[in-house]
């Protein structure tokens, strides 16, 4: 899985490299070093679509139209609903707890967090969890090795959580990655919250829990999220908030463009930013057809 997302990285900055022209399937497989069949194969089980219909889902057009045709932010339709996803079954309904004002000066003291890495449609992710949620979620790097990315990881999380008992334990992550990250489908019901645990500012805090009602498969800008949490002129801070969080995917910065509809930087890489987008928006467009 985690070779087919760098192939599917690779194709993805290709694409970005070459949109003017807009590149054939040939194009993209011979710079990938693949047949077209089997690029045809790979993109269709990682993206749920084939490589025409996620192409669609990669250019700036497509989100500038997601925040122009509605009427209300994507923001405010999602604090009317209360839900964050309507009946898409691939959304992720998260709970958030934040640390006490004492567990974060301490630095976590007392709290006992298990990581493990694991394959993911974004490649491998570095994953540790908590008694009271998961407190990190990140990807690692697919062009440097497993390991030697793997604890570099584990090093910046006990950099975080200074006084916390850190212990690797991909036993008791491995339930997180397959729920977060399970294929399209399945159980027709809404399931229990995903509990996350919280490490920051009372500022970040209301940031991150403002992308918590950002819909997968929708797009919101730093203006919005300012505006959400109350401070209109905050835009700096509110983005320096979104670029702090630690725990990606289940906390969606990467539904966080810029107002002109540029895509801009991603902590884990800008080509997997328009991935996990489109991963999504494919998705959720495959939903309603």
């Amino acid at each position: 899985m985690s070779s087919d997302y760098a192939r599917v990285e690779q194709a993805i900055r290709y694409l970005d490299a070459n949109a003017r022209r807009q590149p054939s399937l040939a194009d993209v497989a011979d710079h990938v070093g693949l047949s077209e069949a089997h690029l045809q194969r790979l993109f269709t089980r990682w993206a749920g679509v084939s490589p025409k219909r996620f192409v669609q889902w990669q250019t700036v057009e497509h989100a500038k139209r997601l925040l122009r045709d509605s009427r209300a932010s994507v923001l405010d339709a999602s604090y009317e609903s209360g839900l964050s996803g309507g009946g898409r079954l691939h959304d992720l309904f998260v709970s958030a707890e934040a640390l006490t004002p004492g567990e974060y000066k301490s630095g976590g003291a007392g709290v006992e967090i298990s990581y493990g890495v694991h394959e993911t449609p974004f490649g491998d992710a570095f994953i540790a969890t908590t008694p009271r949620g998961v407190c990190a979620l990140s990807f690692l790097d697919v062009a440097r090795p497993r390991g030697e990315e793997a604890a570099r990881a584990a090093a910046e999380l006990r950099d975080g959580w200074p006084a916390a008992a850190v212990r690797e334990n991909a036993a008791a992550t491995a339930a997180v990655a397959e729920r977060v990250f399970a294929p399209l489908g399945g159980a027709t019901e809404r399931p229990a919250p995903l509990a996350v645990l919280l490490k920051g500012t009372n500022f970040q805090l209301m940031v991150w829990r403002a992308l918590l009602r950002v819909p997968a498969g929708s797009l919101t800008t730093y203006e919005e999220l300012a505006v959400a949490t109350g401070s209109p002129t905050a835009v700096r801070a509110v983005a320096s908030a979104v670029a702090r969080n630690a725990i990606s995917f289940l906390i969606p910065c990467h539904r966080v463009i810029r107002k002109s509809g540029v895509f801009g930087e991603y902590r884990w890489g800008a080509e997997r930013k328009r991935a996990m987008v489109m991963w999504e928006g494919a998705r959720a467009e495959g939903l309603r057809a």
